[in-house]
């Protein structure tokens, strides 16, 4: 019996474009070109990237960090609002790692896609470019998955990986934070990337009423403003206020301000038997958390456990040094606040805003 020879069936037919995903990687190229420095020894389109540790560095301590920008996303699709979500999702691992001290060196990233939009790819990934050139980490490897039926037409998802070092004996720890400390406060951009869930359903409550703007900017951009990146500010503070391993002097500990907020990150970084008191109205109420607390309908305490609340990230320092560190922060750009001080924590919460 004679039978038919089967219609050929090609990777394409199948929902993978070969072709497209050779079209973004020389898209990506010359981004990630721009973001190159010290220790990149090979980079995009191998197997594996290669780095080589600074040899500035005595006692290289690695610290990696890895995230996701979360329901935020459903916003960019929403909204078609691709260019910025990328430096969200830098920020999220590099401001983690910078936490312990460390210097972000090189950074990953993993797109994930049901039919790869060569475009959208471009401008996810530029942001990611620009995010870590902001952080003077190199983009050095990744990964872009078309895998047909896993996700909704028009919608990806992302995750990122950085790797830092630090000097063994300037590792951030906390050990050394006690009562008179002095609690900074760096301002942040926005919402960053965490409280989307919270967020989608404020905007969902509100409807047709929503502001025409927030803070100076179209109400859209001050919602998806991208989470600030405070490493060169940071590693600058850093390097004129150092605290050694033991040190009673200089930054004592960090806390970047992400899901939790306020109150559930700062205890992270806090020895036990100590607390941070942070005086409420130290630092101002933008227009957009309050629009979201008066939508939502929360009180002080949800709004510090959800969101940074204007906050993004928290130095300990001491009093000694607070106001000279401050002056440091300023003149790299950032916005500061003295918001509390370290106390005793007795019987009580271990971060109290009062």
């Amino acid at each position: 019996m004679n039978s038919t020879p089967p219609t050929p069936l090609s990777y394409k037919d199948a929902g993978v474009d070969i072709d497209a995903g050779d079209a973004l990687v020389d898209r990506i190229k010359p981004l990630a070109k721009k973001t190159m420095r010290e220790g990149v020894l090979a980079g995009i389109g191998g197997f594996g990237a290669l780095f080589e540790v600074p040899k500035r560095y005595k006692e290289p301590v690695l610290v990696s960090g890895t995230d996701g920008v979360g329901t935020k996303l459903k916003l960019a699709f929403e909204w078609n609002m691709h260019d910025t979500v990328g430096i969200d999702l830098v920020a999220m691992s590099v401001n983690d790692v910078l936490v312990q001290g460390a210097e972000p060196l090189f950074f990953l990233d993993y797109f994930a896609c049901g039919k790869l939009d060569v475009d959208t790819a471009a401008a996810v990934v530029g942001g990611i470019a620009r995010g870590c050139e902001l952080s003077g980490c190199a983009l050095i490897g990744g990964e872009t998955a078309e895998m047909p039926g896993m996700y909704p037409a028009g919608e990806y998802d992302l995750a990122g990986f950085a790797v830092g070092a630090v000097e063994k004996s300037l590792i951030l720890t906390g050990q050394n934070v006690k009562p008179g400390d002095v609690v900074l406060g760096l301002a942040s951009a926005g919402v960053h990337s965490n409280g989307f869930s919270l967020v989608r359903k404020v905007i969902e409550r509100a409807g047709t009423d929503l502001p025409a703007t927030l803070d100076g900017q179209p109400f859209r951009e001050a919602v998806m403003a991208p989470t600030r990146l405070y490493v060169k500010p940071v590693l600058a503070a850093l390097a004129k206020h150092p605290a050694s391993t033991g040190s009673a002097q200089g930054i004592k500990a960090l806390a970047h301000i992400t899901g939790g907020g306020l109150l559930e990150n700062i205890p992270r970084v806090l020895p036990d038997g100590t607390a941070a008191h942070l005086r409420k109205g130290s630092w101002p109420q933008t227009e957009l958390f309050a629009w979201l607390q008066k939508v939502a309908g929360i009180d002080d305490i949800e709004m510090n456990r959800t969101f940074n609340n204007g906050i993004g990230m928290v130095v300990v320092i001491d009093a000694a040094e607070a106001s000279a560190c401050a002056a440091t922060l300023r003149a790299a750009g950032e916005t500061v606040h003295e918001i509390g001080v370290i106390a005793e924590r007795g019987t009580g919460a271990a971060v109290v805003v009062a």
